[in-house]
């Protein structure tokens, strides 16, 4: 995840927003390293023309930020950094971090609900893991990091065993296994 952030991020600097990322857009090739794929929604930050319809719903709805579901035209790199974090959360998890029964039941969750803590479904997250993946997920854009370069480091810094940046929301987060959880650090 640290190296498709970076990836992320390298298309940021360069003023491209990828708004459709999720666990299907990120390839391993057989040395485990991530490629970003389908940039077909991807849109230049300074272009002041888009070829979809004003009031398009674009992307895949578990991973659209909160922002991103009315279908105005709220397009930053907050909204890459969300899709990120909804996909951190679903490989720690196994399922997505805001699902619904149909398109717009997802859209109210991601909207409304905050997504389960992640270790109430996956006791091996650590709490600090957890806190990285939830600051992607807050509501507020500005809330979250600053960069997809910002999660990164993060997520290096915890692979790394070194204190972490990001602070935890709430104590309901906390709930579950001690600091001792563990979660393959390898994958991250």
């Amino acid at each position: 995840m640290a190296q498709a952030a970076r990836a992320v991020h390298y298309a940021h600097q360069r003023g491209i927003l990828h708004r459709d990322l999720k666990p299907a857009n990120i390839l391993l090739d057989t040395h485990g390293q991530p490629h970003l794929t389908d940039f077909g929604l991807a849109k230049r930050l300074d272009a002041d023309f888009d070829i979809t319809l004003s009031g398009e719903i674009l992307g895949t709805a578990s991973y659209l930020a909160p922002e991103q579901t009315e279908g105005k035209q709220v397009f930053s790199t907050y909204g890459d950094v969300y899709s990120l974090g909804a996909t951190l959360y679903e490989l720690l998890t196994g399922r997505p971090a805001s699902q619904g029964r149909n398109l717009v039941k997802t859209l109210l969750t991601v909207r409304e609900r905050e997504p389960q803590p992640l270790r109430e479904l996956n006791r091996q997250v650590d709490a600090d893991l957890q806190t990285i993946c939830l600051k992607c997920l807050r509501k507020d854009p500005e809330a979250r990091y600053d960069s997809a370069a910002a999660f990164a480091d993060d997520l290096e810094r915890w692979l790394a065993g070194e204190p972490i940046q990001a602070r935890p929301t709430s104590k309901r987060q906390h709930v579950g296994v001690g600091a001792g959880g563990i979660l393959a650090r390898h994958f991250l």
